[in-house]
């Protein structure tokens, strides 16, 4: 089970994961991270990066490598227009239903064309014994704040809502580049935009977090 605010006791147990960013390592009180797992996809980024730059927002994309493969001309439009990518392994697996080696080749394979010291996890799943050896070479990213827009159980509003009850200065947001959760992100990205940013700021989470 995901959940839409991450607990206070899951962080505890995982301190060593970066979940959110205080005002105080940010030096701001006023930044958001906006963050979009699975692409890049044709239908979906390129749409993304046109809404974040009509708010000159930025982001941080966890590009899956199988498509960057796919898709280099939209990644490099990701790094053209000021935006972070992140390693989210080569082939979307699931850490904790997939041998260490599996799963370590599988992030070593999107390296060869991500070049970033990030990482996250597709589902949120792996084991400790994993995340000790990603952290040999990635700083590994989590959330506090879980859109849940790849879900077809939710509506829009309600994705909107997950973001709007649950968002704080710091916060990790996930939203999802993927064909899968576009009705709901096609909603819900706007109107987040338009609501927070006279207020905040949309910064990529640095490769030094």
């Amino acid at each position: 089970m995901l959940f839409v605010k991450t607990p206070i006791l899951i962080m505890k147990l995982f301190p060593e994961l970066i979940w959110h960013f205080s005002s105080r390592e940010s030096n701001q009180e006023n930044h958001i991270y906006l963050t979009f797992d699975d692409g890049p996809t044709p239908e979906v980024t390129p749409w993304v990066l046109d809404r974040l730059r009509d708010y000159n927002a930025k982001g941080t994309f966890f590009c899956l490598g199988r498509n960057v493969d796919r898709f280099p001309e939209i990644y490099q439009k990701i790094l053209d227009e000021g935006h972070t990518v992140g390693n989210h392994t080569y082939s979307h697996l699931k850490g904790s239903q997939t041998s260490n080696t599996e799963y370590i080749n599988d992030i070593q394979l999107a390296g060869t064309n991500i070049n970033s010291t990030l990482f996250r996890p597709p589902y949120g799943r792996f084991r400790k014994s994993q995340i000790r050896e990603i952290q040999k070479d990635y700083k590994i990213v989590m959330w506090d704040v879980l859109s849940q827009d790849y879900d077809p159980k939710i509506n829009p509003e309600k994705c909107l809502s997950n973001i709007e009850e649950n968002i704080r200065p710091g916060s990790i947001v996930v939203f999802h580049d993927s064909f899968k959760a576009r009705d709901n992100l096609f909603y819900a990205l706007p109107m987040m935009l338009e609501k927070y940013s006279k207020d905040y700021q949309f910064l990529p989470i640095s490769h030094s977090a």
